[in-house]
C-alpha cells in the first residue's frame, strides 16, 4: 500500500493535491452536487493543519481548449465556504506558468491556491512529460486524492510522480482502496453483488472477476434483458445487446459451474414509451409482450432481490435497477437501495456513477458503509486492472 499523508512531514512544504472536482453545474454556473468537494475536505484540511502550503488541482468536464463555462470558479466558491475562516481560496487563471509560480511563492499559510481546469491544456490528458514537470515545479509533495480519475494516466494523476520529491495518497484515496480492496481480497461471506445499468459490455469483466469470489449475483437494469434473452426469454422491445448474448450465456454457464446463483428479474414495470408518458403496465411474469420494453423491476423481483440480500455480510452494488431518472421507473432502484441500507451487519459498498447518484437522491448515502466517488475507476478496479493513479503512488 502507498504511503498516506499521515506518513509525511508537510510543514512549510508545497503540497500539490490532485482532487476530483468534476462536479455538475447548472445553467447559472452553480454547483448542483458538492459531494466530490466535501469528500476531499479531510485531506485538504489535514494539509493546512500540518502547516503545508496547499495547492489544489482538478479537471472539470471535457473542454476543447480554454472554455470559461468549465472554469473551476464555481468549485472555488464552494471550497471557500466549506473551509471557512481564516482560509482564503485563490483561483489561479491557469494551472502552469509564471502567474501560478508567483502565486505559490507569495502564498501565506491561510491561503489555498486552486489551479484552473487542468484540461484547458491538451497536454494533461496526453500525459505530456514536459507539462507534468511544469505542474511539479510548484510542488514538493504530490498527493493523489482523485480516485475518480485514477484509471486515467494523465499528467496530474500519474505523470507528475517522477518529478516530485515525495508522494502520498490522500484520505479519500486510502478509503476507496481499502473498501474496494476488501471486495476482492477478504470479503465477509455471504457476499452478494448487485449489478445493473444499461450495458452488459460495461460489467462483463467485473462479473468474470467477481464470480469466483461472491456467493450470488443479482442482475437488474437494462443489462438483465440481455441475460434473459440469452436464456431464451421473450423480452419484447427491451434494450438488448445482441452482440453480447454469447458473453451473457458464457457468464451464466460459468456461474453454474461454480455453483453461484444468478438472480434475474421475474416480473417487470413495462411501457412502450421510456419517457414515462405512455401507458405503464406491471407484467407479472418473466416474458414481456412483444410491443413493450422493461424499464424497471417489478414488485415480485424487488421481494426476490431483498430475500437474497438479507443474509449478506458483504454487498457490492453498481448500477440502477431501471430507468431511475424517470420517476415512473425509479421504484425498483429505490427498493434495492432501501434493502441494502437496512442491512445491519453487512459491509455495503456502492460503486459510484448512477448508483451513487441514486443513493444520494434517496437520502440513503450515509446508511451505506462506503459510496465510491469513482464510477469508471471503481469498475476497472473491480475488474482487477491496475490503475495508473494507484501505481504511480507505489512506484
Amino acid at each position: 500500500m502507498a504511503r498516506s499523508i499521515d506518513d509525511l512531514q508537510l510543514s512549510g512544504k508545497r503540497v500539490f493535491v490532485r482532487v476530483d472536482f468534476n462536479v455538475p453545474l447548472d445553467e447559472h454556473q452553480k454547483v448542483t452536487d458538492d459531494t466530490r468537494i466535501r469528500e476531499a475536505l479531510p485531506t485538504l484540511k489535514r494539509v493546512l493543519q500540518l502547516g503545508g502550503k496547499l495547492i489544489v488541482a482538478s479537471h472539470l468536464g471535457r473542454p476543447k481548449g480554454v472554455d470559461p463555462k468549465l472554469s473551476l470558479e464555481p468549485a472555488a466558491r464552494v471550497l471557500s465556504d466549506a473551509l471557512g475562516k481564516p482560509y482564503e481560496v485563490l483561483l489561479a487563471d491557469d494551472c502552469v506558468g509564471d502567474g501560478v509560480r508567483k502565486m505559490v511563492k507569495d502564498q501565506t499559510p491561510t491561503q489555498v491556491v486552486l489551479l484552473e481546469n487542468l484540461r484547458f491544456h491538451k497536454e494533461e490528458e496526453a500525459n505530456d512529460p514536459a507539462f507534468a514537470r511544469e505542474l511539479a515545479e510548484n510542488a514538493d509533495v504530490w498527493v493523489m486524492d482523485a480516485f475518480g480519475t485514477a484509471h486515467r494516466a494523465h499528467a496530474s494523476t500519474a505523470g507528475m510522480a517522477p518529478f516530485v520529491k515525495e508522494r502520498a495518497a490522500g484520505y479519500l484515496m486510502v478509503k476507496e482502496l481499502e473498501f474496494l480492496g476488501k471486495l476482492l481480497k477478504s470479503p465477509a461471506m455471504p457476499y452478494v453483488a448487485v449489478l445493473g445499468g444499461a450495458k452488459v459490455s460495461d460489467k462483463m469483466k467485473v462479473i468474470e472477476n467477481l464470480l469466483p469470489r461472491i456467493s450470488s449475483l443479482i442482475v437488474g437494469g437494462a443489462m438483465a434483458y440481455t441475460f434473459l434473452k440469452a436464456q431464451g426469454v421473450e423480452v419484447g422491445k427491451s434494450r438488448v445487446e445482441t452482440d453480447k448474448l454469447d458473453l451473457a450465456r458464457r457468464a451464466l454457464e460459468a456461474a453454474e459451474r461454480l455453483g453461484k446463483a444468478v438472480v434475474l428479474p421475474i416480473d417487470h414495470i413495462a411501457s412502450t414509451d421510456p419517457t414515462g408518458n405512455g401507458p405503464i403496465r406491471e407484467v407479472k411474469e418473466r416474458a414481456l409482450p412483444t410491443e413493450m420494453m422493461g424499464l424497471d423491476i417489478g414488485p415480485r423481483t424487488r421481494a426476490l432481490f431483498a430475500e437474497h440480500l438479507r443474509p449478506a455480510h458483504t454487498v457490492l452494488w453498481n448500477g440502477p435497477m431501471g430507468l431511475f431518472e424517470v420517476a415512473a421507473f425509479s421504484a425498483g432502484t429505490k427498493a434495492v437501495a432501501e434493502t441494502i441500507a437496512g442491512l445491519r451487519d453487512a459491509t455495503t459498498v456502492v460503486g459510484g456513477g448512477d448508483s451513487a447518484a441514486a443513493v444520494q437522491e434517496f437520502g440513503l448515502a450515509k446508511k451505506m458503509s462506503h459510496v465510491s466517488t469513482g464510477g469508471g475507476a471503481s469498475l476497472e478496479f473491480l475488474e482487477g486492472k491496475e490503475l495508473p493513479g494507484v501505481k504511480a503512488l507505489e512506484s
